[in-house]
């Protein structure tokens, strides 16, 4: 079962339907004991990492999420999904995130334009099973004009270019994160999406 959590600032029925047409089952919510069950959780979102951390603190879904990477289950988080997995962020003020994987989302520098929109190629800085069968480089689509830099460079799994480069994906154990949208990106988006997704059991299976 992929639980997806809701925090009504993200495209839930795009995520959704990546899954369910690939025939994985999926729980929408935003209680967190379902998010203490869940075998597989997706933190998606858009918008800004301040409201989104207050969304998530003032549903008490901020523990149910550490919780649950503590435990070693697989956690994905999508765009500002993911930077939420950050130490903290420095959108409109400084913020903390989820600490799951140390390092700061920071805005694009002042020479670069944003929002950062569109296809753009992303390379596989390492192995990581979120890009299993999927073609290096190859093309998914970003939204953002904010962006994480973990501290540890083991963490990033994908990097891409936005007149420089930037941190596309990442992993640490059971914890990925994409700042791009794999929902929004045909094949190999639904591709990185069932790759997670096997990492627990399939539908009828």
């Amino acid at each position: 079962m992929i639980t997806i959590i809701d925090i009504g600032i993200s495209n839930i029925k795009s995520i959704t339907r990546g899954f369910v047409t690939q025939d994985y089952q999926v729980r929408v919510t935003s209680d967190p004991a379902d998010v203490r069950l869940a075998d597989s959780l997706v933190l998606p979102g858009v918008g800004a990492f301040p409201k989104a951390m207050e969304i998530l603190r003032s549903r008490g879904l901020v523990e149910a999420i550490r919780e649950h990477a503590g435990c070693g289950k697989p956690l994905i988080g999508i765009c500002l999904g993911m930077q939420l997995l950050f130490t903290d962020s420095s959108e409109h003020e400084h913020t903390e995130g989820l600490g799951l994987i140390p390092g700061h989302v920071v805005r694009f520098p002042s020479d670069r334009p944003v929002p950062h929109m569109g296809w753009n190629s992303v390379d596989q800085a390492r192995e990581s099973i979120l890009f299993r069968g999927i073609r290096n480089p190859s093309d998914f689509y970003f939204v953002h004009s904010y962006y994480a830099e973990p501290d540890n460079e083991e963490h990033v799994v994908g990097v891409s270019e936005h007149f420089g480069k930037f941190t596309a994906a990442v992993q640490k154990d059971s914890i990925y994160g994409t700042q791009f949208h794999p929902e929004k990106s045909q094949n190999n988006g639904l591709t990185l999406l069932s790759n997670f997704a096997q990492l627990t059991e399939k539908q009828g299976k």
